[in-house]
């Protein structure tokens, strides 16, 4: 299988310090799982990494740069955002407006990936598993 890890998956990875648990490991390795990551989760997570608090704090303590860095130990495979991503209509629409998460389900969609997620606002999108 084919999966996408979502953004809010990467946050998790970084929370345990960029490694994938024993548990997910077998989880990927019984499904034969190839790991990619989007481009458009780490704009993502530089967005939220540059954004402000009103307290001043960032929104992410998780540099960008980090996240690449931790990824490429893990060997994920990192898929681009191209412009057929950007104009493609998901098939079965969301019913929130996150426009990271419809991108992400669009990539899904086009790439023939599983959108690997803990974001139950996408739990039950046919595109979605969890681990």
């Amino acid at each position: 299988m084919r999966v996408l890890l979502d953004t809010s998956y990467l946050y998790k990875l970084m929370r345990a310090q960029g490694w994938i648990s024993e548990l997910e490991r077998r989880f990927f390795d019984t499904w034969e799982a190839r790991l990619y990551v989007s481009a458009v989760s780490i704009w993502e997570m530089r967005l939220k990494f540059w954004a402000l608090h009103p307290s001043g704090a960032r929104k992410s303590p998780y540099d960008p740069n980090d996240v690449v860095a931790a990824l490429e130990r893990q060997g994920v495979t990192f898929l681009t955002m191209t412009a057929r991503h950007a104009a493609c209509d998901l098939e079965t629409p969301i019913p929130h407006k996150d426009p990271f998460d419809e991108l992400l389900l669009v990539q899904a969609q086009e790439e023939g990936l599983k959108l690997l997620t803990d974001d139950r606002r996408l739990i039950g999108h046919p595109l979605a598993i969890t681990a």
